[in-house]
């Protein structure tokens, strides 16, 4: 989605920021990374996504579906963030109130990552990203403490990240 569309969004309630990711979910440009296309050497996308957590901090707090959407870990300014599965980038900003400095990365086409509160961003829109690969570094924007706020999201709503880290679900 191109961010001057995204922009004029007023983002100011949870089920606002639900659709945008859902809205993410569906719209982006080009191929997703892994799905592969007739004639080319990929291989097809798997109907799962394995996940590794993306910061070595400790776990501040956990999904619970309402005020929490994903797990808080906790670290220093500067420490990095890192992609928890391949995937495309496809929104880095600060639009989204209550997650300041943001990358969402779409995974396939049923999962999004979104990685929050960052205080440097290392990527950019469309690139493609390995996971492991560094995309930010922690910080506290929008937040009341140095933390990465990370979400999974799959077919548009937050899911508890914990069983999709740990292999319980893929």
């Amino acid at each position: 989605m191109p961010r001057s569309n995204f922009s004029l969004l007023a983002l100011r309630s949870t089920a606002a920021v639900g659709a945008v990711f859902a809205l993410l979910a569906c719209t982006t440009t080009g191929p997703t990374p892994g799905t592969g296309k007739p004639g080319t050497s990929a291989t097809p996308a798997q109907p799962k996504a394995l996940f590794i957590r993306p910061a070595a901090g400790a776990t501040l707090s956990r999904y619970d579906g309402k005020r929490n959407k994903g797990l808080d870990i906790a670290g220093n300014p500067g420490d990095p963030v890192i992609a928890s599965a391949d995937g495309r980038v496809v929104f880095v900003g600060s639009q989204l109130r209550g997650y300041g400095n943001m990358v969402i990365v779409k995974h396939n086409e049923t999962f999004l990552t979104a990685y929050a509160h960052n205080q440097a961003i290392a990527v950019k829109e469309n690139q493609i990203v390995r996971q492991g690969q560094k995309i930010a570094e922690m910080g506290r924007s929008d937040s009341d403490r140095v933390k990465l706020h990370f979400e999974i999201r799959k077919d548009g709503t937050a899911v508890d990240p914990e069983p999709y880290l740990n292999g319980k679900l893929r």
